[in-house]
């Protein structure tokens, strides 16, 4: 068989490989020059710092005694409560919202406008005036199941931790028992983080408390703040 060679032809086939050879070149140094430009910019991602995670909230919702009634607010246990927590570097931010004279059908009344931020920790604490007053404690009950029930509707992955509380028998030994009582039997049926009793080695001991006999002095809240530090520290993550 026999090949016919043009000059022509073969000029033009030897043109378009070079022409070929020089587009795939310059295709091959872009695709360099882009992988460098990739290599640089993951570099510089890599290289800059994260932002910090949003703080996370504990609140503390109750009466007078976190509200801080006859003391300044940094001497209150909440407060203190937030120096712990800021002294271990913990990614939390501490919120008051206790209410002097606070009762348990107070707190129900305006949970739902408290909670319009999610929280991570709820700590209730009310029921101390329902039962200084002699209130029925069926009402109580309901109450404090109807604030837990606010708190897992609107923030479903939140810690409860309910504040026990102790009342003197001036109602009757019944009625203080069943009061007593009725703080663990909430927390065992939602599930609830207990403190047994929030004034413990306080209540009842004069130089602890105000003249009113009810509220912590200044040494009294950071003694309320041990004891709430030791239920609160091992939820916190």
């Amino acid at each position: 068989m026999k090949f016919c060679t043009n000059s022509k032809s073969l000029h033009s086939v030897i043109s378009g490989f070079l022409l070929v050879l020089t587009v795939w070149g310059c295709g091959s140094s872009d695709t360099k020059t882009n992988d460098a430009a990739t290599s640089t910019s993951a570099q510089q991602a890599a290289s800059k710092p994260e932002s910090p995670a949003k703080k996370q909230t504990i609140l503390f919702y109750g009466n007078s005694l976190t509200a801080g009634y006859g003391v300044e607010p940094s001497q209150a246990f909440p407060a203190l409560i937030g120096k712990k927590v800021d002294s271990l570097g913990l990614n939390y931010t501490v919120v008051n919202a206790g209410l002097s004279g606070e009762t348990t059908a107070g707190g129900k009344s305006r949970i739902g406008w408290v909670l319009r931020q999610p929280v991570a920790v709820f700590v209730l604490e009310l029921g101390g005036n329902d039962g200084l007053r002699g209130l029925p404690l069926a009402d109580t009950r309901k109450n404090l199941q109807a604030i837990m029930d606010t708190v897992r509707l609107k923030s479903p992955q939140a810690t409860i931790v309910l504040a026990g509380m102790q009342i003197p028998p001036n109602m009757g030994t019944s009625y203080a028992n069943e009061f007593r009582g009725l703080f663990k039997e909430l927390a065992d049926k939602n599930k609830a983080v207990l403190i047994p009793f929030l004034l413990e080695n306080v209540g009842g001991i004069p130089r602890l408390n105000q003249p009113d006999g009810i509220h912590p002095t200044p040494a009294g809240h950071k003694i309320v703040a041990n004891t709430v530090w030791q239920t609160l520290r091992p939820v916190l993550k």
